[in-house]
């Protein structure tokens, strides 16, 4: 799965220093950060309502949308993808240990 992601945040870091015409992410690296913050909240919630909808063809079409998103964020604040996989990488060698949650009273 990596590898799908790696290769879309390259496309999009590419659209981001070549402008071409018709291009989705390059609007949005037109309209900038304030645009690319909306289309993430947007997709995020339009993914909450597919979850909440029990529509798992729905949910992977937002989660997809979502994962985009953020990408084209990552390349507009100049993170790469491979330090945001470092991250995933070092969280995954952290398998069992848990952490203390607070506990939130969800009836107030």
């Amino acid at each position: 799965m990596s590898n799908v992601l790696n290769d879309l945040y390259n496309i999009i870091s590419s659209r981001k220093n070549n402008y071409e015409e018709g291009s989705y992410t390059c609007y949005l690296f037109s309209k900038g950060q304030d645009k690319i913050l909306k289309k993430c909240g947007e997709e995020c919630s339009e993914m909450i309502i597919a979850a909440k909808n029990d529509d798992n063809e729905e949910l992977s079409n937002e989660i997809a949308d979502l994962l985009y998103h953020i990408l084209v964020l990552c390349a507009e604040k100049g993170l790469t993808y491979d330090e945001v996989e470092k991250v995933l990488e070092e969280r995954r060698q952290k398998i069992g240990n848990l952490k203390n949650f607070k506990v939130v009273d969800k009836n107030t």
